[in-house]
């Protein structure tokens, strides 16, 4: 009951920083992301993430990883967010949210192995189903922390179930990320990646 209480508490507290937020300040202070992850954050880049409809607070918390440089490291990333205050993580991350993802492109020829795993895993191997901390439609949940996934571009979600596998990124909870993609083979890590690519 403890426990539950202080999820609350904390779900809460972190709801009310993106409610606190201003969009149009995180848009003016977003101009320098542009370059890579486009207008309104639709990267048109495959290797570089679309940011657009994104949770708030899963944004910010990339932010302050890629910062941190522990859990998630990127040399391209670490000099652009170098200066930015708590405020300015907040604002742009309130701002990508409010933005609507373009959708992406998810082959025919893959199709069916994708959304077998994404919607029942494979129990053979022990792959769980994505769209039990995803969602159906790939909307994932904010206030759990489970990102949004819908259209986001297949190379750029392959890359990141290889990195949680090869432990080159481990800021999961509880490394429930490194767990669920610990068996997925390569035609399975590139059927889901572009499964998802064609969610909406």
């Amino acid at each position: 009951m403890k426990q539950c209480l202080i999820t609350v508490l904390l779900c809460t507290a972190v709801s009310l920083n993106a409610l606190a937020a201003d969009p149009a300040a995180g848009e003016a202070k977003a101009a320098v992301c542009v370059a890579c992850h486009g207008p309104a954050g639709n990267s048109v880049n495959p290797e570089w993430p679309k940011l657009a409809g994104q949770h708030a607070d899963y944004t910010a918390k990339q932010i302050r990883d890629f910062m941190a440089g522990v859990t998630r490291n990127n040399a391209l990333m670490a000099p652009m967010i170098a200066g930015l205050s708590d405020e300015d993580i907040e604002n742009i991350s309130a701002y990508y949210a409010r933005q609507t993802s373009t959708g992406g492109f998810a082959s025919e020829e893959l199709h069916a192995l994708g959304e077998r795993i994404y919607r029942g895993g494979n129990a053979e191997s022990g792959v769980p189903a994505c769209i039990a901390c995803h969602g159906p439609r790939g909307g994932g949940s904010g206030l759990a922390g489970f990102p949004a996934l819908a259209g986001q571009h297949a190379v750029y979600t392959a890359k990141q179930i290889d990195d949680w596998r090869l432990g080159n990124r481990s800021n999961d909870a509880n490394e429930m990320m490194a767990d669920a993609v610990r068996y997925l083979t390569p035609q399975e890590t590139r059927a889901v990646s572009e499964y998802i690519a064609g969610l909406h």
